[in-house]
């Protein structure tokens, strides 16, 4: 003869697992730190690549040697940089340091935006359901279409004339 179950915890009984071990076998997040302090990540879009590291500091964000306002002088690839830290409400607590390889502007500055989303992440583990709302952990996989063979670019033909 089966049970009914009626309750989330009658079914739990049924696989043999209890609701203490479930939330037990969730994964722990845990801060990931090198030698100096500093939490390192990669993002990347489009064909930029951007290698980033954080530490605790005044707020500071060095992109390859220049400051990011001089290096990123549109103010729309600024404000793109500053999207993680605004949401966690971290803008003057870390330094941090970006070399941004590849691709242009927009794509290298979405990329330092996927790098210090994930850094931070690895520095502040309960920061990860806030970065993950914001859409800032997942990498935009949108990439340019190759040229086809045959073709004027990946879809555009040539112009057809009827002579």
């Amino acid at each position: 003869m089966t049970q009914e179950t009626k309750t989330l915890g009658d079914l739990a009984s049924l696989t043999g697992t209890t609701p203490a071990a479930v939330a037990a076998a969730a994964p722990v997040r845990v801060q990931k730190l090198d030698k100096l302090g500093r939490a390192y990540a990669t993002g990347k879009r489009k064909n930029a690549v951007a290698r980033v590291w954080i530490k605790p500091g005044k707020g500071k964000i060095v992109v390859n040697k220049k400051d990011y306002q001089q290096y990123f002088a549109r103010p729309v690839l600024q404000m793109l940089l500053e999207q993680p830290l605004k949401a966690a409400n971290r803008s003057d607590q870390f330094d941090i340091m970006v070399n941004v390889m590849g691709g242009g502007l927009s794509g290298q500055a979405g990329a330092v935006r996927h790098g210090i989303s994930k850094a931070l992440t690895y520095f502040e583990p309960d920061l990860r359901s806030i970065l993950k709302k914001g859409g800032f952990l997942t990498r935009d996989s949108r990439i340019v279409e190759r040229k086809k063979y045959g073709r004027m670019k990946a879809r555009r033909s040539f112009q057809f004339s009827k002579r």
